[in-house]
Parts: C-alpha cells; structure tokens; sequence
C-alpha cells in the first residue's frame, strides 16, 4: 500500500498539468474612448502628439475654410477559447473530460478630428469620438 500514495501523488499532478487555463488573444490597440478624452485637448494638442498617440489617420480631408480633418477607425476583435481535457489510466482505474468553448466580441471607434493652424503650429480645435461594442 506505499507504494500506492506515491502513484496516486504523481497522477494527480499529472492531471493538473493536462489541464489548461483560457487562451485570450486581442487585437491590440491604443485608440480608446480613454485614450482619446486623456489625449486631446481642444486648443493645445498638436498633430504630432496626435500621431504619437495614434499614428496615422486613416483618412485626411480638408473643410471649405482649409483646416485638416482627420479620421481614424479601428476595429478589435476579442477572441476567447478555453478547453481542457484530462484523461488517466492507473491499471484498473480510468477516467476521462473533455470541454471547449469559444467566445467573441468586436469593439470599433471612430474619431474626427479638426486642425487649425495656430500660431504657426497645427493644433486641435475639434474632436468627435463614437464607439460600439457587439
């Protein structure tokens, strides 16, 4: 009977290394509805801080009075796949699990943003964020 602790010890281990936690993977990306209100300030954000923090737009327009309007829109998509399984033979004994799921989600921003030149320097004047989740 001792030598069955230490069998029992070992397949149980053994067990709870076959089993594996929840894959997450994510589309990273820096433009959030917070990135965006701690970001811009109307009057003092330059476009050079703007690319800094979001890169580049991925539209460029010009209104009727000349100033530069930017676009960005961005899409993430959230992605959750777990399964674990688990199965053990201890010469009479048996057993055996198995589950799996997956779960996805989608996140997309859009942000206009108004340039004016100040000063000699093209500085935020105007700025409108609208995101989603499904």
């Amino acid at each position: 009977m001792r030598i069955s602790l230490p069998i029992t010890t070992i397949c149980l281990a053994l067990l709870a290394a076959c089993a594996s936690p929840p894959k997450e993977t994510i589309d990273k990306n820096n433009l959030t509805a917070g990135q965006v209100s701690l970001t811009l300030k109307k009057n003092t954000t330059t476009q050079e801080q703007v690319i800094e923090a979001f890169g580049s737009p991925n539209l460029v327009t010009q209104t009727a009075d000349g100033e530069e309007v930017w676009t960005y829109q961005k899409h993430a998509t959230v992605s959750n796949a777990s399964s674990s399984g688990f199965s053990a033979t201890i010469i009479l004994l048996g057993g055996g699990r198995s589950s799996s799921g997956f779960e996805q989600s989608s996140r997309t921003i859009t942000l206009i943003i108004k340039f004016k030149e100040i000063n000699g320097v093209k500085t935020v004047v105007d700025f409108s964020s609208r995101s989603s989740s499904f």
